[in-house]
């Protein structure tokens, strides 16, 4: 924890407390890691983690069932936490059955009717010329069933006689057919009086295929089916037997008339019900904060509608339904993203504790935003100038996705976001805009502290996120029609302040997960890279070689993993402590053994390996005691990977092949794994390159590529560099940073051309003016230091002159 307390009590209690924390974490993620329960165990998570989401997601009232009567007494007092429209089911009902009952009568205008009477008179006169002289005519009876067939009416006996003595069917039908169509340019009805009932409330007329043809009221004219038949009364018909007879053909044609106007029960009752369904539902307002109820109060009938209405009185079935369905939508997304992510998206793959992190922060994000929902709803009355919905835009919907960046990386960050804002937009009553406003907020917020090195670059992200917040809130003003209003300012101001309490929650949070969980973000890198650190004090008092070897190492795959878009802060940071296992034994590696004897002459073969492979397992206890994080750990274990420690197998094997036995190779490799990471590969190169350089006599620019070329085609050759990410192309450039920045530390200087002076003699110390043998040059260009002519001694108390330009002030450096 970067941060210090005053009182030494509290400091203690707080590291005791985060003690306590990270154990419980710790012992979480062990039970999870299990692999014979990592499967169902995560499965549990998940279903817990849906289950939370939907009980805080779900309105109170989906559980809870609220049933005020009338007369009941109300047991607390109850305000309404929103605006709502509480329907008048009485006057609606009431309503509905006065525009059901005023609404059109259907009628149906029938232009086939004339037609239709024609065909009867026809059929009715071919059956005559068919019986006539076949069928005698007093066979009334006969004549009469033949005839009642055909016109659908009883005939009396003048009537068949008049009907067998027509003479010319021809004249007679084109009479008669004339005479219908005149009669039926009338609108003849069956009722006049249901008739003229009707078109009181109104009447609408379609024709024979269901159109509508025109409407009518009270004036509307029309001929009752009495009067027509009157009408038909007078007609007179050419080509009858006996003139007598037109009487009786006339009765016979007012019996079959129909009218050409009736009522359609059918289209009638759907037009009232479709009538009846077009009323909407009488609504009254019930304003927000508004009292339903005090409590001792006696309910009345309205008061109690009101309340069905807000607590929504349902059937259980429905609320079970409701959560049922909210349970499974949330599981859905839940488990779908993960699952496609894990099989398509190549660097998703987060660990149990990853996934212990998302679901704690997703279920605290919210419950966070249900807590503030709540507030805002119930903040209107004290600023009521501002709508409930505009506060939506100042929650920090972006700081979730931020944080899983910082301690995860960007495709988790990118599934969280893919999940997260549906979830939003299903609590926040369905809004598309609240979707589209979290989902581009937490991208903008994630891709913004994808390299946080610092806190500034925490609020950095939280300006970004607010440009995105300000620009979504004022195009969904321009949706509503409300860009040039107060409102507008309102949520513009929200916007931005959202992007400011997002930095503000993720710089919080960070000190806090990271202690909890472990994490090492690239904070906390920074402050592991400082020299100062307990650790690396420690390394460079016992193993000062090693550690000079730690900081050349990081110099060199901090400039690598810059060349091939790595982590360049954990590699240098890794690399500062990739050996700190050596401390414990320092003296059996070379680099800390100075001008003593080498210990490993007195030891086996296989014990010197022992030695050299237990810093691996000793450096990641040391890491781990400190909480250097699970990254640094990884390097430590992986920086030598499966490696031959190939002096001691060969000196193994030359004495057992004396001695007739057999060695066994694994025995000489290190444990590994091999690196997972590109980080930890070019430490595991940037180690091997740096040891083999202090090896070269001459390290000229064309020996440092030769030996940085083969060093990496030896380590490659060997599979060391099988499970990480690195390819040749990476392999190329990691070579070339190699070889510029040895080439910098190897570099050649001239000799000093002013001479040193030692004491009052004048006597210089230095080189002699000759130039330097071949063989001297390939040492490495100077003389060696036995050939510096030594002047004679002197006294110590004897006094001598001061030399211009420092001679006596540097007549003792470097010796003693």
């Amino acid at each position: 924890m970067p941060y210090q307390l005053g009182n030494n009590q509290e400091q203690h209690t707080l590291t005791y407390l985060s003690k306590l924390g990270t154990n419980l974490i710790d012992s979480i993620v062990r039970r999870f890691s299990n692999p014979l329960t990592a499967r169902r165990n995560r499965f549990i998570l998940l279903v817990l983690t849906a289950l939370l989401l939907a009980l805080i997601i779900l309105p109170k009232q989906h559980f809870f069932s609220f049933d005020f009567r009338p007369g009941d007494i109300a047991t607390s007092d109850i305000r309404a936490p929103q605006d709502y429209l509480v329907e008048d089911h009485v006057l609606t009902e009431q309503r509905r059955r006065e525009i059901s009952n005023s609404a059109p009568i259907i009628y149906n205008l029938s232009d086939r009717v004339p037609s239709y009477l024609t065909e009867k008179l026809e059929q009715a006169l071919a059956v005559i010329r068919e019986k006539r002289t076949s069928l005698p005519h007093s066979d009334m009876e006969t004549w009469r069933r033949l005839l009642a067939s055909s016109l659908d009416t009883e005939l009396s006996a003048a009537e068949l006689k008049a009907l067998i003595r027509i003479e010319s069917d021809k004249n007679f039908l084109a009479d008669a057919a004339r005479l219908l169509d005149e009669l039926y340019q009338r609108k003849i009805v069956l009722d006049g009086r249901v008739f003229q009932t009707n078109s009181r409330r109104g009447i609408e007329i379609l024709d024979n295929d269901g159109h509508l043809i025109g409407a009518g009221n009270q004036s509307m004219e029309y001929t009752e089916i009495t009067e027509a038949r009157g009408i038909v009364a007078g007609w007179r018909f050419s080509g009858l037997g006996k003139p007598g007879d037109t009487r009786h053909i006339s009765a016979v044609i007012s019996r079959i008339l129909l009218p050409n106007l009736f009522y359609n029960r059918e289209a009638s009752e759907i037009r009232s019900a479709a009538a009846r369904e077009a009323v909407s539902p009488v609504l009254f307002k019930v304003q927000k904060g508004e009292m339903i109820v005090r409590i001792g109060d006696r309910i009345t009938a309205e008061q109690s509608q009101k309340l069905r209405t807000i607590f929504q009185e349902s059937r259980s079935e429905n609320r079970l339904f409701a959560a049922i369905g909210t349970f499974a939508t949330i599981l859905v997304l839940l488990y779908f993203p993960y699952r496609f992510a894990c099989k398509n998206i190549r660097k998703f793959d987060p660990t149990n504790k990853d996934i212990l992190l998302i679901s704690l922060l997703m279920t605290g994000s919210f419950l966070f935003f249900k807590t503030a929902l709540l507030i805002t709803h119930n903040i209107g009355p004290v600023f009521p100038h501002i709508e409930t919905n505009n506060y939506y835009y100042l929650f920090p919907f972006a700081a979730g996705a931020m944080i899983v960046r910082i301690f995860l990386n960007s495709e988790v960050a990118l599934v969280y976001c893919a999940i997260l804002a549906p979830l939003l937009g299903i609590m926040f009553e369905n809004s598309m805009f609240v979707v589209i406003y979290a989902l581009l907020g937490s991208i903008v917020g994630a891709h913004g502290i994808r390299h946080c090195t610092s806190r500034s670059t925490v609020y950095a992200a939280g300006l970004k996120v607010s440009v995105v917040n300000l620009a979504l809130a004022l195009s969904f003003q321009t949706f509503s029609n409300t860009l040039f209003s107060m409102q507008t300012i309102y949520t513009a101001i929200f916007a931005v302040l959202s992007g400011i309490i997002c930095a503000g929650l993720v710089s919080g949070f960070i000190p806090i997960i990271e202690t909890l969980f472990n994490y090492t973000t690239d904070i906390k890198l920074l402050e592991l890279a400082n020299l100062n650190s307990p650790l690396l004090r420690d390394l460079m008092v016992r193993a000062p070689g090693t550690y000079h070897h730690s900081v050349v190492v990081g110099n060199l795959v901090e400039a690598a993993a810059e060349a091939v878009n790595a982590n360049p802060l954990l590699a240098r940071v890794s690399a500062y402590y990739h050996d700190v296992g050596k401390a414990s034994k320092p003296l059996y590696f070379i680099e800390n053994q100075g001008n003593e004897y080498n210990r490993h002459d007195k030891l086996s073969p296989s014990m010197s390996a022992l030695i050299l492979i237990s810093h691996i397992k000793e450096g990641a206890e040391l890491a781990r005691e400190n909480r250097l994080g699970q990254p640094i750990i990884n390097i430590i274990r992986q920086h030598h990977g499966t490696a031959l420690i190939k002096f001691f197998y060969d000196k193994a094997k030359t004495q057992a092949a004396a001695n007739g036995q057999n060695v066994e190779e694994k025995d000489f490799r290190y444990p590994g794994p091999k690196p997972q990471t590109r980080e930890a590969g070019i430490v595991m190169l940037a180690d091997c390159v740096e040891a083999a350089s202090r090896t070269l006599v001459n390290p000229t620019p064309d020996r440092i590529q030769g030996m940085v070329q083969k060093l990496i085609n030896n380590i490659f050759i060997d599979g060391q560099l099988d499970e990480c990410e690195l390819t040749l192309k990476n392999l190329h450039e990691i070579a070339r940073s190699f070889n510029r920045i040895l080439n910098g530390i190897f570099h050649h200087r001239i000799d000093y051309p002013d001479p040193v002076y030692k004491g009052s003699s004048g006597k210089k110390i230095g080189f002699p003016a000759r130039q330097k043998t071949q063989a001297q040059q390939e040492q490495g260009g100077s003389a060696r230091a036995d050939t510096v002519e030594q002047p004679p001694e002197e006294a110590p108390d004897q006094e001598r002159p001061t030399e211009k330009g420092g001679g006596e002030d540097l007549k003792r450096l470097g010796m003693s």
